[in-house]
């Protein structure tokens, strides 16, 4: 006999605990299912422990770099990888349990572990218990995506959610994607002490960004001594005593790396392959991600889709943002809508880079009257100061309403920088509010106001890929 609630959440990843606990204080009796760890990607395998490291492998970095600011070490700076695990974990572990705590002592609410498959739309089975529920709450997540590589099976390789449990330093590491996370975890094992090659498929890093972005982060890692390799046409895997080749077949350099440790950083794949999708008539697109529409509901009545499986957002606050969408429109009687989400994130090497909005190509193409200010770190004074003038400023504006269209921080605290330009394009307010702005000297953020000070027309020419 099935069980009845109000609401059921499948997933514990960030929309599903916040959203759990709002539902079962507005009274739902709600249920929420995990077939394995609490957190779910973020905590576990994601932000969490890689933010983690990344910051022990900024303290190496500074270290090494600790004469130039009269610091004196004696002897090398080497790494504890063991002791780098354990900080970790103890990071992790907080976060998990914390999560695992709070749902199971949140009144109203009851917690499954297990994996959780539909049997109907709004029939759900986990292990032995059979559970019905009027709403229905996805939230499954993603995994990492292994590609159909030549050669893949024969060799051991690593995804992020591996390569975060290792405690020790691999040799020579080969990151096969140029993107976030592989260029995050090249520069980390980099500064670690690990040989580093990233192998990338296009013909320059994150291509999704502008060049000059590319171009400025090509710099900052291959300054680092890591080894890039673009254009890597034909990649293939093979093994090599105790380590791995690499056939990369790229326009210059060697036709093929060897390397210890094969880190795979190609994207992500929903799971949604063993759900029961099909039994309860929800749509999949030809990728496997959950279709919904702008208040994030499915095709299939009463029944929703948060966080990365609904290929909406792909980030931590994207995910936790669904669910604020939708718990407002249900318990609030409010009309928010995923449409009008701007698109921001991160790329957390050091230093980060903070985007938010169109690019200048994307700006380039709308058809706008379009603005550009830029402006190098080597003028800013808080990153001149620190050592650590990489990177720039960059924000365009639609030269006729005044509005902000986008922005790139790349630099030293651009992370947290480009929040203020975040606020004032969801107020759509002109930009001189932010050059009327009084701001902390020195910062970086009182540097925006100078650069939207300097605006030119952009020029017309297509972004080279």
């Amino acid at each position: 006999m099935a069980t009845k609630y109000d609401a059921l959440i499948i997933g514990t990843g960030q929309a599903g605990p916040t959203l759990a606990s709002r539902l079962a204080a507005d009274g739902l009796k709600t249920a929420i299912i995990e077939r394995n760890r609490f957190g779910g990607t973020c905590v576990n395998v994601g932000c969490t422990p890689t933010k983690t490291m990344v910051a022990s492998a900024r303290a190496a970095y500074v270290a090494r770099r600790a004469a130039e600011f009269g610091v004196v070490i004696d002897g090398p700076v080497h790494m504890d990888m063991k002791r780098v695990k354990l900080r970790t974990d103890a990071v992790v572990r907080r976060s998990n349990e914390g999560v695992e705590k709070w749902l199971k002592n949140t009144k109203n609410l009851t917690v499954f572990e297990g994996h959780a498959r539909f049997e109907g739309p709004h029939v759900v089975r986990v292990g032995d218990d059979l559970l019905t529920a009027d709403r229905i709450f996805v939230n499954v997540g993603t995994r990492p995506a292994v590609p159909d590589i030549p050669g893949i099976g024969d060799v051991d390789i690593l995804t992020n959610s591996d390569i975060v449990e290792i405690d020790f330093l691999p040799e020579h590491l080969v990151v096969i994607g140029g993107s976030y996370v592989g260029l995050e975890f090249g520069q980390m094992f980099r500064r670690f002490g690990s040989k580093v090659t990233i192998v990338e498929m296009k013909p320059r890093l994150i291509a999704r960004e502008d060049e000059d972005v590319s171009l400025a982060v090509h710099g900052i890692l291959e300054n680092e001594g890591v080894d890039l390799r673009l254009n890597a046409t034909c990649i293939a895997l093979a093994p090599n005593g105790d380590g791995v080749k690499v056939t990369v077949d790229c326009e210059g350099g060697e036709p093929e790396v060897l390397g210890s440790h094969v880190l795979l950083a190609v994207g992500r794949q929903p799971n949604t392959d063993d759900l029961g999708l099909d039994k309860a008539g929800i749509d999949v697109n030809e990728r496997g991600y959950i279709q919904v529409n702008d208040q994030l509901m499915t095709n299939v009545p009463n029944i929703w889709a948060l966080g990365d499986v609904n290929g909406e957002g792909a980030f931590t606050h994207t995910s936790y943002n669904d669910h604020e969408i939708v718990a407002d429109n249900l318990l609030n009687n409010d009309t928010r809508r995923l449409s009008d989400r701007i698109q921001t994130y991160g790329l957390f090497i050091d230093p980060p880079l903070g985007r938010v909005g169109m690019t200048e190509a994307q700006a380039r193409e709308s058809g706008r009257e379009v603005l550009v200010g830029k402006r190098l770190m080597t003028r800013v004074s808080r990153a001149v100061e620190k050592g650590e003038t990489q990177g720039f400023i960059k924000v365009m504006v639609d030269a006729n309403t005044q509005e902000i269209l986008g922005a790139a921080i790349l630099g030293v605290g651009g992370d947290e920088a480009i929040h203020s330009i975040v606020d004032v394009m969801y107020a759509k307010a002109p930009y001189t509010v932010i050059t009327r702005a009084v701001h902390i000297h020195p910062t970086v953020s009182e540097l925006i106001p100078t650069t939207l000070g300097d605006l030119k027309p952009l020029e017309t020419k297509a972004d080279p890929q």
